[in-house]
């Protein structure tokens, strides 16, 4: 989404305003920078409130019509963020989509979760930084992990949304590759985020803290930040996959169980790591039998054979001796 202004200068301009009285009769436009420096704060709700009273006075501003929308996208949905720009195009008499700017354009595609992002994206590049970034995470959302590296790897990060990505995208490459450079090069660019002054306590920063520790396999702490988020990420796919990851790799199996079963994407669902953790969880929770059964499902010769030895030796160690029994009787025919 865009909306310019980083956390830092958002601060400084913020406390220059409430340093500054004014009367906002007079200089009613200064709200609408104002609320853009919420937003970059992540007070999504108080920018919409500061928002609304200039968008009523002025429901043509393209600037403020966005940045409305963009507050709506985080608050709730794509949906409700496009709601927002049909006052505009119908003033107009046209689709929102026919709306002539690149801007909205651009976050279109991202109310829409990324639909025609290839078609709408690849000639914004050079007018909008944004859309390199969008069009970097259309590529990962569609496994496209090669596109999205060809197009960010020459870019130097300058903000926190540049080192994530960009940190998201090495960390990709590298366990693809097992290349444990690039790996602690996608870990140095989280831990920078996770680190700054300006960005540990937000749920951006604590989310590539997590991943940090997630990347140097110290679990107990990855496990400290995502709690620290966890009520803000109800219903999110990836964080339910990455938290039930580390409930396993930390023995909370219980709480594995839960967010690994509430994990419907396929993509996710047919990954070693999460077939894996996911029998182990269910073999720790007293369900074998289920267990087994991902064992069965499982088609890859290389990872049935890993699979099997984890499902006979956690199986024995829980008491399951009737699955452990199989199991060594697979191992012990292969």
């Amino acid at each position: 989404l865009i909306v310019h202004a980083n956390h830092f200068h958002a601060l400084m301009y913020l406390a220059m305003v409430s340093a500054a009285p004014f009367d906002g009769r007079e200089y009613d436009a200064l709200n609408v920078y104002v609320a853009m420096c919420y937003y970059r704060l992540d007070y999504f709700d108080v920018a919409s409130e500061i928002l609304q009273v200039y968008v009523q006075k002025h429901p043509s501003s393209m600037v403020a019509v966005n940045l409305k929308a963009c507050n709506a996208f985080k608050l709730y949905n794509g949906k409700a963020a496009e709601a927002e720009l049909k006052p505009l195009a119908d003033s107009q008499g046209i689709p929102v989509h026919e709306i002539e700017s690149d801007l909205v354009k651009h976050n279109l595609v991202v109310f829409r979760n990324g639909e025609n992002a290839q078609q709408m994206l690849t000639p914004l590049m050079e007018v909008i930084p944004e859309a390199r970034l969008n069009l970097v995470l259309y590529h990962i959302r569609n496994e496209e992990i090669d596109e999205a590296y060809s197009l960010i790897k020459d870019l130097e990060p300058t903000i926190p949304e540049e080192y994530i990505l960009k940190g998201v995208v090495l960390s990709h490459k590298g366990q693809a590759s097992d290349d444990r450079d690039t790996l602690k090069m996608a870990q140095q660019y989280f831990q920078l985020v996770g680190s700054s002054t300006s960005h540990c306590d937000t749920i951006p920063g604590r989310q590539a803290m997590s991943m940090c520790f997630f990347l140097l396999e110290q679990f107990e702490d990855v496990l400290i930040y995502l709690r620290s988020i966890k009520s803000y990420m109800e219903g999110d796919e990836e964080f339910n996959y990455n938290y039930g990851i580390t409930c396993c790799q930390t023995g909370n199996y219980r709480e594995a169980e839960e967010h690994l079963l509430s994990v419907n994407k396929p993509a996710y669902k047919e990954e070693y790591q999460f077939i894996s953790a996911l029998t182990r969880t269910l073999i720790h929770t007293g369900k074998p039998n289920a267990a087994w059964e991902h064992y069965l499902r499982l088609e890859a010769a290389q990872e049935s054979f890993l699979l099997l030895q984890m499902i006979a030796n956690d199986c024995y160690k829980m008491g399951h001796f009737y699955h452990a029994m199989k199991a060594f009787d697979v191992l012990e025919r292969l």
